[in-house]
């Protein structure tokens, strides 16, 4: 009789176990642990996201129900009490720097084709309740943080992830994010420093983003437009030498100004450092910015950060690297099978199927029923 691991195990063997225990050694998060190891900790939260799970409890009662098969995980079964505890003293800096790595490696490909490789910039509001906001600086009566996200467009997974507060504004995680000479990256209004983008410049990297209402473009040339496309102008030109206070603009390098009209009617002004590139090309690369807002809302809607499993800061960022960690696991599993096409239902699958003994790429063909043993029919039938 085939023998077959649990959907969990298959899944958790996407994850580099080897950088993990370097991660717990170096932040010595095992040291003096008697119950809930850094591993069962991460299978524990891991096992919340991928099964839907809204509390401590349910992740409790779910690890007690499939006790017998945590031994293969190499996991533990973890009392509520005990989770909370590590939720909120362990450090959150293991599983950021897990997530880092397994983000890294899921984007490598990236690096070896700098030519067509984009990174979008972004960041969405995670609102939390009241009795886990005390940390948090309030905004018109709420308390929320934010998650920044650098995503990769040909991969179609975050390449690097930071959780501020919600007053911390989009630029300021960017301007800290290693810059990939030669990448293309593509942000909107949020990100509005000319500093930056003059290092962006000095890099060798395109950029593409929009220009606000008042700043002005002196144009010194205008290129002819494509034929049948919804770029309404385009021209090279110089942004303004002066800003505020009478500084000098860093940015000194001429600019293209594009005027075009998006898919829902309205007309907006994109710029880039890209003067030889197709119009289309570069409008094509704004519009798909729109691809980390699909990101933002199918995490959202499919992971548990909505609700948070403690109150915490670290017990928050920790929960939310997890989730992460869940989409990168997901991903790359998806990507390992051929059976199930759209990610969505893959992911609703493996959490219908999480802990039953089957392979990965049979989720959506019924089990084998068990074969009669000849015995017992013979028995049973000489019995009756």
């Amino acid at each position: 009789m085939r023998h077959d691991n649990s959907v969990f195990h298959s899944l958790q063997k996407h994850i580099p176990w080897c950088v993990f225990d370097a991660l717990v050694e170096k932040h010595r998060t095992d040291r003096r642990v008697r119950r809930l190891d850094t591993k069962s900790q991460l299978l524990a939260l891991l096992f919340g996201q991928l099964s839907g799970a809204a509390s401590l409890r349910e992740i409790e009662a779910g690890l007690a129900s499939h006790a017998s098969r945590l031994y293969h995980l190499g996991a533990s079964p973890a009392a509520r009490s005990t989770l909370a505890d590590a939720n909120a003293k362990r450090s959150w800096q293991v599983f950021a720097e897990l997530f880092a790595h397994m983000a890294r490696t899921a984007c490598r490909n990236t690096r070896r084709h700098l030519a067509d490789a984009a990174c979008l910039l972004d960041a969405t509001r995670i609102e939390l309740g009241g009795a886990s906001a005390g940390w948090l600086s309030a905004q018109n009566g709420r308390r929320a943080v934010k998650l920044h996200i650098a995503y990769d467009l040909a991969v179609q997974a975050p390449l690097s992830a930071e959780i501020t507060d919600q007053k911390v504004a989009d630029v300021t995680p960017a301007k800290t994010l290693p810059i990939t000479p030669g990448m293309t990256y593509v942000f909107d209004l949020a990100y509005y420093d000319y500093g930056w983008w003059a290092r962006l410049d000095a890099q060798g990297c395109r950029f593409v983003t929009r220009l606000k209402v008042h700043t002005t473009i002196e144009a010194a040339q205008r290129l002819a437009l494509p034929e049948g496309s919804d770029v309404l102008s385009d021209r090279i030109g110089f942004l303004p030498q002066r800003m505020a206070a009478s500084r000098r603009n860093p940015f000194a390098a001429p600019v293209r100004e594009l005027t075009v009209r998006i898919s829902i009617g309205k007309i907006i002004r994109l710029v880039t450092n890209d003067l030889d590139a197709p119009a289309q090309d570069i409008a094509d690369f704004y519009e798909a910015r729109w691809q980390i807002e699909l990101f933002f809302k199918w995490i959202k809607q499919n992971l548990k950060i909505a609700r948070f499993l403690g109150t915490s800061e670290n017990a928050i960022r920790i929960q939310l690297f997890v989730a992460l960690i869940a989409y990168l696991v997901l991903r790359a599993a998806h990507a390992a099978q051929k059976a199930v096409a759209r990610p969505l239902t893959f992911a609703r699958l493996v959490r219908l199927n999480l802990m039953h003994r089957r392979p990965i790429d049979e989720l959506t063909t019924p089990p084998n029923p068990p074969r009669p043993n000849p015995n017992q029919i013979s028995f049973a039938f000489l019995q009756s």
